[in-house]
């Protein structure tokens, strides 16, 4: 199996706070537009948090999901099978009889960091006040965490190599850079690869409010705050983000467009705390820095953008800043990094593969996205966040890393196509 297969970019698709497409997803972020509100979903009169980054106006039909399907589903696989449908249409892959990819060499690498919460949620309730006869025989394969993969598997014939990936924050930009790998030494030719979250019920925002992660801000618009002295903890959100990647030369040969490659992965454990995240910022650079330097990262040459993982919990921020100054010495102070969570909220599971998406159209269209609020930026986080508005840079490269629970660590490198 060789190992020098070079990995692109042919498809994306997201279901987001900020727009249930890329297009409108990347239209908001670059334009500042902030997509936290109060919850709408389900009353929070007892609850200690009251916002948070619901998806918006989503219709299932739009992505030729059956009503039947939708209904059935939690609403983690909805999103997903979503996202994966955009991201295939825009790929033009079809491994249908007579289409462009043999449906063994076709994977799905996608992830979730809690699955489907809602339908466990429910059926536990169901099971305490009337008995065991009331399960829904569905409860098991619409709540386990690898059914989103499974259900994009069925609806693309893909039935090459499946992995489910679950690092909490991480999974997804996990699901990317494990999928790169695959692709790399020779076990598929194009993978569809990201996350799903719909962890926004009231269990979710109860346990993590009481784990004090989740900020306990009144207005919506000022919550989530990474990298700013105010910070006082992440939005929980939901959504879903996807990307096809695809071996070089099968995207080349049939005149697929090519929207960035993938060219670097690091993958490191804290082995420190279950939530914390390591304070001196060693374990979170050596991934930053394995991705740099598999992509040929030159600080001489290449102009750099970081979408952080950028939480806006105060010890996030100030670690993340840490690794970032060790991973790249003073080339930290010249990348054009940002947090896109000031706008969408964390999606968890689902966070890392839409900012990878932000990471890929920054590349392409030589823009910056903003972190919005920063408007007291922490001293210990003192490299360029972007704040409150995009700009314009000749991007070469780009990172995005995440950082999850259990202290997961992963980041995944791009360069411009």
């Amino acid at each position: 199996m060789s190992n020098t297969r070079r990995v692109v970019v042919t498809g994306t698709g997201v279901v987001t706070p900020v727009g249930n497409n890329v297009e409108t997803f990347w239209k908001n972020i670059t334009n500042g537009v902030c997509g936290i509100d109060y919850i709408t979903q389900f009353p929070t009169d007892d609850l200690p948090v009251k916002i948070a980054g619901e998806v918006k106006d989503f219709n299932p039909a739009d992505y030729e999901i059956e009503a039947p399907f939708a209904r059935k589903q939690d609403k983690f696989t909805v999103f997903a099978v979503a996202a994966a449908y955009e991201a295939m249409k825009q790929s033009g892959l079809n491994s249908a009889e007579g289409g462009n990819i043999d449906p063994f060499r076709l994977g799905v690498y996608v992830g979730s960091g809690i699955g489907g919460f809602s339908v466990q949620y429910k059926e536990t309730e169901k099971m305490i006040k009337d008995g065991a006869k009331w399960i829904s025989p569905l409860f098991i394969p619409t709540m386990i965490s690898n059914i989103a993969a499974g259900n994009i598997a069925i609806r693309n014939n893909a039935c090459g190599p499946c992995v489910p990936v679950v690092t909490a924050c991480a999974t997804s930009t996990h699901a990317i850079g494990e999928a790169y790998r695959a692709i790399k030494h020779g076990y598929a030719d194009a993978v569809i690869a990201g996350g799903s979250e719909a962890a926004t019920i009231p269990l979710g925002i109860a346990g993590f409010a009481n784990a004090k992660a989740l900020s306990k801000a009144e207005d919506p618009k000022y919550a989530s705050l990474p990298f700013n002295a105010n910070r006082g903890g992440f939005v929980m959100a939901e959504g879903a983000g996807m990307l096809v990647l695809e071996e070089y030369e099968h995207a080349k040969a049939r005149g697929a467009e090519i929207l960035a490659e993938v060219c670097g992965y690091g993958n490191t454990c804290d082995a420190h705390h279950v939530t914390a995240p390591r304070p001196d910022g060693v374990t979170q650079s050596a991934a930053i820095r394995m991705s740099l330097e598999e992509a040929g990262f030159d600080a001489e040459k290449d102009t750099l953008y970081i979408n952080a993982h950028g939480t806006g919990t105060a010890l996030n921020d100030s670690s993340e800043t840490k690794a970032y100054k060790l991973a790249l010495g003073d080339a930290a102070y010249k990348a054009h990094i940002s947090s896109t969570k000031s706008m969408t909220g964390h999606m968890l599971g689902a966070a890392g593969a839409v900012e990878a998406v932000a990471s890929i159209l920054a590349l392409k269209n030589g823009i910056v996205p903003p972190t919005i609020n920063l408007d007291a930026p922490d001293p210990e986080c003192d490299l360029n966040y972007t704040p409150n508005k995009a700009e314009n840079a000749e991007l070469t490269i780009a990172i995005s890393d995440s950082l999850g629970f259990g202290g997961h660590n992963g980041c995944v490198a791009f360069r411009k196509a």
